[in-house]
């Protein structure tokens, strides 16, 4: 800019050639007068209050958060306890935390599976999700048990702006009934049956249903949890019954390698959490209906990770557990 208006190009053109609003163009022309080529790489001084924590004191900050308990003897920080140990605002503690993805107040849950096939079971189940065999169809099975049939004591309200909707923390219980389903990996179909209980024999109800909806010809590979009424010997019998049928079981501990488990938190975000139902045929109704309804379009939920990039993940979780134990 200041160079096009030393060789006499104007202003009008000068915003054409840079890119820039005819003020940028005076602003930065001002400051040239003013202060010649340093002004222009130089930053001026700027209104407001200047910043009172330094990076050291900032990292200060971060190490006391991360690394020392808390004077109160809680188990985790807040802002204003941090706030009245530093001397700063709760709010510059609160800021310093976001910058640096701090949370103290949140935690999440793990485990780490520790049954001694876990290498075999897991690259066994994720063959399956990435590269099923030719001619058969891959389930993922589970049950949801103790889905409980509750009525609110009193009617909530609902949502308006500025207010999310209400409903009562307590209760009545109507019963509870037990929810078998059966996820098609490829196509995302639901297979489903409400039952009073879930032993051996409501399971082996459920995959006799399940093996009369795949055409003849057709294998049929089961992903399952190590629950006991899928391992009982009425099962064992049963599948030297169906050949066709083959059992893959997840690791111990590892139940999010089912994707079955992805629709059943589905289910209770969009439907269970916030149902009201005066009894166990209200409720079935209400699971029949949305599975009904999700089925007429189904869609399946696509497995993206590797076995190798989950083995790479769980070492990495070990060396770090054992690092600190």
């Amino acid at each position: 800019m200041v160079l096009a208006s030393a060789d006499g190009v104007s202003g009008e053109d000068i915003c054409s050639q840079v890119g820039v609003s005819r003020p940028t163009v005076t602003l930065w022309l001002d400051r040239y007068d003013e202060g010649g080529a340093a002004a222009l790489v130089a930053d001026r001084p700027r209104s407001g209050r200047p910043k009172v924590v330094t990076p050291e004191r900032e990292a200060a900050i971060i190490k006391q958060t991360l690394e020392d308990a808390p004077p109160d003897g809680g188990t985790h920080w807040s802002t204003r306890l941090m706030a009245d140990v530093s001397g700063l605002d709760s709010t510059t503690i609160g800021r310093i935390w976001r910058a640096h993805g701090l949370k103290p107040h949140r935690i999440e849950y793990f485990k780490v599976s520790t049954d001694p096939a876990f290498v075999a079971k897991l690259r066994d189940v994720v063959a399956l999700y990435l590269d099923p065999p030719k001619r058969a169809v891959v389930f993922s099975v589970d049950e949801k048990s103790q889905i409980q049939a509750l009525n609110r004591t009193q009617p909530g309200l609902p949502m308006k702006k500025g207010r999310a909707g209400t409903m009562t923390h307590d209760y009545e219980r109507h019963g509870t009934t037990t929810l078998f389903a059966a996820l098609d990996v490829l196509s995302g179909h639901i297979h489903h049956d409400c039952m009073p209980r879930h032993r051996s024999a409501e399971f082996l109800r459920f995959m006799t249903d399940l093996e009369a909806t795949v055409e003849p010809g057709l294998g049929i590979h089961v992903i399952l949890d190590n629950y006991g009424t899928h391992k009982t010997a009425e099962v064992a019998r049963w599948l030297k019954r169906h050949p066709r049928v083959h059992f893959h079981f997840t690791p111990t501990s590892a139940s999010w390698l089912n994707l079955v488990e992805r629709f059943f938190s589905e289910l209770t975000t969009r439907e269970l959490q916030r149902l009201t139902v005066t009894s166990v045929r209200e409720l079935e109704q209400a699971i029949d209906q949305y599975i009904d309804r999700r089925n007429v379009d189904p869609f399946p939920f696509i497995w993206t990770a590797s076995a190798r990039s989950i083995l790479a993940k769980v070492r990495k979780a070990k060396g770090t557990l054992a690092s600190l134990h």
